[in-house]
């Protein structure tokens, strides 16, 4: 008669943490996903009224553009306005405008990570895929 080895029984195993959205109810994801909705929408409408300035030029343009991307302002130093160099301030405009857009989105990606929390690229559409809702 042969021993035989006392079988060994495997644990389950307890994952710790895990996301947040595996651990919510359905429901409790779409009333996530309205308040965020509203949220961002507010958001939006707040940003139409945030601006920001910026200059180039070594401060001989100065540019104001809302948080919706608008052009709200242009100032130049009379200085800068030369008849016959016309390509420099076409260039410095283009510069200025630039940056201002630059900075516009910066405002506005900011403002909207504040609101999901950083959930990525896919951030309303991944919460809605894992109920089952993503867009085909």
């Amino acid at each position: 008669m042969t021993k035989r080895k006392p079988s060994r029984r495997r644990k389950p195993i307890k994952r710790k943490g895990g996301s947040k959205q595996q651990s919510q109810s359905p429901s409790a994801m779409l009333a996530q996903a309205q308040k965020m909705q509203a949220d961002m929408a507010a958001a939006q409408s707040e940003l139409e009224n945030e601006m920001v300035t910026i200059t180039a030029g070594g401060g001989a343009i100065s540019i104001t553009i809302s948080g919706h991307q608008r052009i709200k302002a242009i100032e130049l130093d009379p200085d800068i306005v030369d008849p016959e160099d016309v390509e420099m301030l076409q260039d410095m405009l283009i510069a200025g405008m630039n940056a201002a857009i630059e900075q516009s989105q910066t405002l506005s990606a900011e403002r909207m990570e504040n609101i999901t929390g950083g959930m990525g690229g896919g951030g309303l559409q991944d919460m809605l895929g894992s109920l089952g809702m993503r867009e085909r």
